[in-house]
């Protein structure tokens, strides 16, 4: 094991953890403006965009799972699935496991429309450094768990 594999003391860790937070904020900020640029010519807000990508990924949902799995709140995401519904993308189908909370899935078009976006930003994607291995995503992405799952405390509003 060399220096660079050994964990860092929790006082440089700190100050390494802000270097993160420093770049995930203008991240987050571009890459949704660059979405929201993306979603114009189709209608959709980022918020729809973020129910259909759930719901392509995960199945149907409540809303209530959606909000848990994004942390946000519920009458946030049920806006962009009523939003959604409007546009004819997502239906209300009955649950059987509550009779209160309906699932939520995509329709056909629903399943169309996400998948145009998705294919536009992975062609998008494919751009982003040629260097880069899996070993370097393989980091980031524990980083950025581990950095997520320290802030489950912080009320999800």
């Amino acid at each position: 094991m060399n220096d660079t594999d050994a964990p860092l003391p929790p006082d440089e860790l700190a100050r390494r953890l802000t270097e993160v937070y420093d770049l995930v904020g203008p991240l987050y900020r571009r890459a949704q403006r660059g979405v929201e640029q993306g979603l114009t010519a189709d209608g959709l807000s980022v918020g729809v965009r973020a129910v259909l990508t759930m719901l392509r990924r995960s199945g149907p949902m409540t809303v209530p799972q959606m909000g848990r799995a994004q942390a946000i709140s519920r009458q946030f995401v049920q806006r962009m699935v009523n939003d959604a519904a409007a546009l004819g993308l997502v239906e209300s189908i009955p649950n059987p496991a509550h009779r209160r909370s309906s699932l939520i899935r995509l329709t056909a078009g629903g399943r169309d429309a996400i998948d145009d976006v998705l294919g536009r930003e992975h062609r998008l994607l494919r751009e982003v450094g040629s260097d880069l291995t899996d070993a370097d995503v393989t980091a980031c992405l524990r980083v950025l768990g581990a950095m997520l799952t320290a802030l489950d405390h912080v009320d999800e509003g």
